[in-house]
């Protein structure tokens, strides 16, 4: 007689639970908004997290692939942000120095370089970069930086 019982039961408890499944919020959504709750977590990107990657990968228009090889996380006060490391897309601080290693070390070999590539000055530069007799001259800023020092280009918000 149990055997027959069991099989009803289980029926009943697996429709209970999809039953109520059903009625909660996405299970997405319900992450987004705890995830930064009261800010809790600090504001450093971290890797996206498995309940979030679909969301993430719709957010910056990447397959989902792209988001579980290279994207990241960080939270913005109650704001959830999120970016993806693509060709020349730096995910970490803006660099807002004016004075580079690599652009000076260009310019010893490029003297009057009206351009300083990214390769010299780092991708995470928020200056269009050039050579005057020899020395390295940061340009005007061709990057906004967000309030958390992020190139605020390079982070959406995940909605």
């Amino acid at each position: 007689m149990s055997a027959r019982v069991r099989p009803k039961a289980c029926a009943l408890a697996a429709g209970l639970t999809l039953g109520a499944l059903s009625l909660a919020p996405p299970a997405t959504a319900l992450s987004r908004a705890a995830y930064c709750a009261a800010g809790a977590r600090s504001g450093a990107p971290v890797p996206v997290p498995k309940a979030l990657k679909a969301e993430v990968a719709r957010t910056l228009g990447v397959p989902l692939d792209l988001v579980r090889r290279g994207a990241f996380v960080r939270c913005a006060g109650a704001k959830l942000l999120a970016c993806w490391v693509g060709a020349n897309l730096n995910c970490g601080k803006a660099n807002a120095r004016r004075s580079l290693t690599g652009a000076t070390a260009y310019c010893r070999a490029n003297p009057n370089a009206d351009f300083i590539p990214m390769v010299a000055t780092g991708h995470d530069t928020i200056y269009a970069w050039r050579c005057a007799g020899g020395r390295a001259v940061a340009g005007k800023a061709v990057r906004a930086v967000d309030p958390d020092g992020y190139d605020a280009g390079n982070w959406k918000e995940v909605r």
